[in-house]
């Protein structure tokens, strides 16, 4: 039975829950890296994500695998927002003391993984193009190498990366990466292809601190989801701390890693506020002042406002000239 509150809960063996504590943290969160349409109720994780200051989403459309402008998030995304908009008036008393809370603003990222990049073909890139024309959509991605799984062929993925670059760049809209285990090589095709005027996010960061350096010399933006919060994650707190506060953002890259106390359950985009905490601890120590902590969060807040909820493109205002 679906519960319709706002509260985490993790199972006991015994098919009971327990209900884990959420941080207050009183100021909104961005998660910038979220696949609404993979959770189970789209319409009750946002109203969760709104009860827990959740105020902005960015959410993962992959044009190859989920359909393009055919797509449930396409297609519902509205139908989501107007559902929530009921339960979250019943939310928040529980969590904060204090009702209602308003529905997450979501906006959409469309490309094709490089997981799919075998399936990339001159279809595809206009089903892109299509998507890229809407105006809810504000970031190619996510794009980029994945070498762990090599699901699509090494040299299809960076062609296809290179080649969603620069149709982002036409589109004047900045990129989402997913880079795994591909460094090297994701860097050499932007340095090739030239940084994105309009942003660059590497997404889910993962490895170290030494690595991150190279990458924030080049301006991008970097987030950091549940890994951040893993006991074996020293690497992703060290990284924390090589970039700079005007281009941190969080996530939860929702539903897959969710952050410690309820790792292993399903992720929903109000996760990202005990990723937020851990964040907190990482850059401000235990203790800090709540000040500082509304300070630090507002600022990453407005990183991802200013990335990833501008207005439209002057390429989208013409979108008919690309039909």
């Amino acid at each position: 039975m679906t519960v319709r509150d706002e509260l985490f809960r993790k199972p006991k063996k015994n098919g009971s829950a327990v209900v884990v504590n959420a941080p207050h943290l009183l100021t909104p969160i961005a998660d910038t890296h979220a696949h609404l349409q993979m959770l189970d109720n789209p319409a009750l994780a946002l109203a969760r994500a709104g009860a827990h200051e959740v105020a902005f989403i960015e959410t993962i459309v992959d044009v190859a695998e989920d359909g393009g402008s055919q797509s449930l998030t396409f297609q519902h995304l509205e139908e989501w927002t107007q559902a929530a908009q009921l339960d979250v008036r019943q939310m928040g008393s529980l969590c904060c003391g204090q009702a209602p809370y308003d529905v997450p603003r979501v906006r959409i990222a469309a490309g094709v993984h490089p997981h799919n990049a075998k399936d990339y073909t001159p279809q595809v890139e206009a089903d892109l193009i299509q998507c890229l024309q809407d105006e809810r959509v504000s970031a190619v991605g996510e794009i980029g190498l994945d070498y762990h799984y090599d699901l699509s062929p090494r040299e299809d993925q960076q062609k296809v990366f290179a080649q969603q670059i620069a149709v982002a760049r036409e589109a004047q809209l900045p990129v989402a990466l997913h880079v795994r285990e591909a460094y090297d090589d994701a860097y050499d095709i932007l340095e090739k292809a030239g940084w994105n005027p309009a942003g660059v996010l590497l997404h889910c960061y993962t490895s170290s601190a030494e690595e991150v350096k190279r990458w924030v010399a080049a301006g991008c933006y970097v987030a950091f989801g549940g890994a951040l919060t893993f006991g074996r994650s020293d690497d992703i707190r060290a990284a924390i701390h090589e970039v700079p506060l005007d281009r941190l953002l969080l996530e939860t890259d929702a539903p897959f890693m969710a952050p410690v106390p309820l790792r292993g359950q399903p992720c929903e985009p109000a996760q990202v506020i005990f990723t937020a905490e851990r964040a907190l601890t990482e850059l401000l120590g235990e203790g800090a002042s709540q000040a500082a902590c509304t300070e630090l969060l507002q600022t990453t807040y407005q990183n991802a406002l200013a990335l990833l909820d501008r207005g439209p493109t002057t390429w989208q205002q013409r979108g008919e000239a690309h039909a």
